[in-house]
């Protein structure tokens, strides 16, 4: 059996994956925005235009909210009930993959109904770029493309980082994350100082990305795709995107969906010209949907990887090595009268 710390872990992982399936984000208080106050303040306070002084101000607000995540695993390290219910409690304010499947289906609603002012208000919820001239084929595509790319981000990272490392982990993804979000993008007052939350985003989604993109691969066949056309598509496209990571994700969900992604986007003053990214027809608002179905199992794929990651992590680590086992018993039979019981 895994150690009883790790079950708990296990356990909470499971139960806010549910949470959030169930209930989305928390409406009122969310612990997210109040970590994005917190950061904001500071920011206000250390903002230079150098890198050093964007490196300092993540490095203090990660290592905060890491640090928080520790301080909790060590309170509850030994009460097994609380351990679970902080646990799901931190997976479900970090997750945000039923938020996003909400948003980016709200979104396919007014496309079908044909309002372009509604899907254009709609879009900032979504993607980042200027929605002002997109007409309703590009507004589904940056729905599809954002979807393939949050993921990961708000899902499948969040959920991998809490495998690997429970409660700080958790924690101090969505910090990293979140910090990304505020000051990571180009723009002349974050060049240099958002470098490092950009370049630190960069590196803790490199292996959820490639994990999205795999399970994408995966569960292609439930939205009518071709698992051997998404890992095609994701094997030949994926590094073509500026992006290390986001790339990956579009990719295979291109191929999964055998649509095209990828072309002009216009972030307020400026524009970028992404690559292609697949070989099919341009998205439309049964796409929107038919992506926010593909999404939905490859997060609830990823919390149930998570939580098995996290009982087989413990099997092994629980296990005594050979060696141990037989030093164990050589110090019992000393120390036992024959015939005695070891309880």
């Amino acid at each position: 059996m895994p150690p009883r710390r790790d079950v708990p872990t296990a356990v909470g992982l499971a139960l806010g994956a549910a949470a959030d399936l169930l209930l989305a984000d928390p409406r009122r208080r969310h612990p997210v925005a109040g970590f994005g106050t917190v950061a904001g303040a500071l920011e206000r306070r250390v903002w230079r235009d150098a890198r050093p002084a964007g490196a300092g101000y993540a490095a203090v607000l990660v290592a905060a909210a890491a640090g928080l995540g520790a301080g909790l695993d060590r309170a509850t390290r030994r009460r097994p009930a609380a351990r679970t219910t902080v646990v799901a409690l931190a997976t479900w304010a970090v997750l945000g993959g039923t938020s996003l499947g909400r948003a980016a289906t709200a979104m396919a609603g007014v496309l079908d109904a044909g309002d372009l002012p509604a899907a254009r208000a709609l879009l900032p919820t979504l993607a980042g770029r200027d929605p002002s001239t997109l007409d309703a084929g590009e507004l589904a595509r940056a729905t599809v493309e954002s979807v393939a790319e949050n993921t990961s981000d708000a899902a499948v990272a969040p959920l991998v980082w809490g495998a690997l490392a429970g409660l700080p982990g958790l924690l101090g993804y969505r910090a990293v994350n979140t910090l990304d979000a505020m000051v990571g993008h180009r723009s002349p007052r974050y060049a240099r100082f958002g470098w490092a939350a950009a370049r630190a985003d960069d590196v803790a989604n490199w292996l959820p990305a490639r994990l999205t993109a795999a399970l994408t691969v995966a569960g292609a066949p439930l939205v009518g795709g071709s698992a051997r056309e998404a890992l095609r598509v994701w094997r030949r496209d994926g590094a073509a995107h500026p992006s290390p990571n986001a790339g990956r994700c579009e990719a295979a969900a291109a191929g999964a969906l055998g649509l095209r992604l990828g072309g002009r986007n216009v972030y307020g003053t400026r524009v970028e010209d992404r690559p292609v990214l697949g070989d099919g027809r341009a998205p439309g608002s049964g796409d929107v949907v038919r992506a926010v179905r593909l999404s939905r199992a490859v997060w609830l794929a990823a919390a149930a990887l998570a939580a098995t990651a996290r009982l087989v992590r413990g099997r092994r680590a629980g296990a005594p090595s050979g060696t141990a086992r037989r030093r164990a018993g050589t110090r019992s039979s000393r120390k036992l009268a024959p015939g005695a019981r070891d309880d």
